[in-house]
């Protein structure tokens, strides 16, 4: 194998001459019109529209130790927000969230637009990834971006009308007509749906040859999901490769914006389906960072336990179906055993099994039930060996060297302009973690390393996989032996529910429990973003309160989303086989995608 294990040490910024907010005023005057203070203490500028490009392209090519990651790009409808003291005036906000490996921090950079004046000059030309979260941003919320090389929507149907993040759209099945679908009416959104190449940005011929147009998808076992990609073949060779995403999309953020703080937890499950409470992870560090909330030491021990539990079990469906695109039948019906092994213990400790919807603001649900140890510390013995056996079951297997070596390869710089994280980052030399770059949740107190390689191909993307199941076993067994003692679940007047042994101890404390679960928590105004290193890449939610029971805002940031677009980059030049191990190297979900 060629992956090698190198201790992660915690980076810290390296600052420059001047602070990065002094030197943007002093290299662009004016055009930083205010900084914001918000609750996870990321640099916040509010910019001029005429100057955004020309700041980001700056961040990322001219200052010292540059911000080179487009590591999130959304927007805000502010027309029904009330807390906003200190910002520009604004209809609409876009936000451009930049990452620096170099400084180990990020830079949010908003530009505030005026309902009558929705329009801003395309960064596509600084950063290939933003073309999806440009069309994004399009698609959901009416926003325009000049100079973009096909601003068109991504998530809905081309015949959609209306933005569905505009808050003056409606948010409840209840709120629309009774839905009809007349024979006019259907005619058009088949047309709408009618393939031309041209539009795709694909020519039916050059010279003497005449390009062949295949649909992969949207419903393909080797696509992962209801996911089609359009490819242009010059006979097995693909010339082009044109993904397109949206047939998942359950519009996850805004329903996030009609549900209390409490009860969107359960939705948080559903976008990487396969990574159970690792989603519920950033989501509840986000809501508590913007309401102060201190979690106890047990609850941080038991959390970790849990999500390295569930990234052991979406690694082994991701090696199971991996193997199997590649033709090998055993593998998946061994690993889909050994992740029933680890939903045993998931069941016993939550109650449920891929959609336990567990952890909670404060805390967790409950505490460990008597005899979890036993379980796990049986599993901890067998689960070793057992990767042993996958090596060899696949690494030493001819045919799967040789149609995953050299095959989707791509550099450093690339996975960086691409957006890449996670594995899909660390495959190309990239020694990045976030769980140990920046330690949240309690993982500074942990010992393990982070697997690297160098090649940044198919094989390489495996290989991680493995070593990372051993690093995450090593973290679970340290959760084992060193769990602390103490309570599930922090004593704050904001954490919901209550413990259940205080919710029945007096009428109060009861009628507590109700308000928080029925009507929800009212989390204090601000705004905050915490990023986990997931299971498929980091992972992040962006939430905004306006001071009330339900969030303003949630944006989820998702590893898969950059990923796919990354396909075309991946794919031209080699065959449709070819394309078939790479998507399943990617090792994406398509909710995680469409969300």
């Amino acid at each position: 194998m060629s992956a090698t294990l190198v201790p992660g040490p915690i980076a810290h910024e390296r600052t420059g001459p001047l602070p990065i907010v002094d030197e943007l005023r002093a290299q662009f005057g004016d055009a930083v019109r205010a900084v914001q203070a918000t609750c996870d203490g990321v640099p916040t500028l509010w910019v001029t529209k005429e100057r955004a490009r020309d700041i980001v392209r700056h961040l990322k090519y001219e200052t010292r130790s540059p911000y080179r990651m487009l590591y999130d790009l959304t927007a805000i409808d502010e027309r029904n927000r009330t807390h906003r003291r200190g910002q520009p005036a604004g209809d609409f906000t876009v936000i451009y969230h930049l990452l620096s490996f170099d400084r180990n921090t990020d830079i949010r950079i908003k530009v505030a637009l005026d309902d009558g004046d929705l329009a801003l000059p395309s960064i596509t030309s600084v950063w290939p990834s933003a073309n999806w979260y440009e069309r994004e941003v399009w698609d959901l919320f009416g926003i325009a971006f000049e100079g973009h090389p096909d601003l068109r929507r991504i998530l809905l149907p081309p015949a959609w009308v209306g933005h569905p993040l505009r808050k003056d759209y409606p948010a409840r099945a209840t709120e629309f007509e009774v839905y009809s679908l007349p024979e006019d009416k259907e005619e058009a959104e088949q047309e709408a749906l009618r393939f031309h190449p041209e539009a795709w940005g694909m020519r039916r011929a050059h010279g003497a040859t005449d390009f062949m147009f295949l649909n992969l998808g949207p419903n393909h076992p080797s696509v992962h999901g209801v996911f089609r990609i359009v490819l242009q073949l010059d006979g097995e060779e693909i010339v082009d490769a044109v993904p397109d995403i949206g047939y998942h999309h359950r519009a996850a953020e805004k329903m996030g914006e009609r549900q209390s703080w409490h009860t969107f937890i359960p939705y948080t499950d559903r976008i990487d389906y396969l990574s159970g409470v690792m989603n519920n992870f950033p989501y509840v560090l986000a809501v508590e960072q913007v309401a102060g909330i201190d979690v106890p030491d047990r609850a941080k021990v038991i959390r970790i336990m849990m999500a390295e539990l569930f990234r052991i079990a979406s690694h082994l469906v991701f090696l199971g179906t991996f193997a199997q695109d590649l033709g090998a039948m055993s593998p998946v019906f061994f690993t889909f055993n050994d992740r029933e092994r680890v939903f045993g213990i998931v069941e016993v400790v939550c109650g449920g099994r891929m959609h336990p919807s567990w952890f909670r603001i404060g805390g967790v649900a409950q505490d460990l039930p008597e005899g979890w140890a036993p379980l796990v510390r049986e599993f901890l013995a067998y689960f070793p060996p057992r990767l042993d056996e996958y090596e060899k079951l696949t690494f030493r297997n001819r045919i799967f060297r040789q149609r995953t070596r050299g095959v989707g390869a791509y550099t450093a710089d690339e996975a960086i302009d691409w957006g890449a994280t996670g594995p899909g980052l660390r495959a190309c030399g990239v020694d990045w973690d976030f769980r140990k770059k920046r330690p949240y949740g309690g993982y500074e107190q942990f010992e393990f390393d982070i697997p690297l390689a160098q090649n940044g191909d198919c094989y390489d993307r495996c290989v991680l996989r493995i070593e990372e199941m051993r690093q995450s076993a090593r973290i679970v067994g340290q959760c084992l032996e060193r769990m602390p003692p103490g309570h599930y679940k922090s004593d704050h007047a904001l954490t919901t529910p209550p413990r259940k042994e205080r919710t029945m101890h007096d009428i109060e404390t009861l009628i507590d429990h109700f308000l928080g679960v029925s009507w929800g928590p009212v989390i204090p105004s601000g705004e905050s973003f915490v990023g986990i290193e997931a299971s498929k890449g980091n992972n992040g939610y962006y939430l905004v309160s306006d001071g009330g029971t339900m969030p303003y805002r949630v944006r989820i940031r998702t590893p898969s989303f950059p990923h796919l677009q990354m396909i075309p980059l991946m794919s031209r030049g080699l065959s449709v086989a070819d394309l078939i191990a790479i998507l399943g190297s990617i090792d994406f979900v398509m909710a995680d995608v469409d969300r």
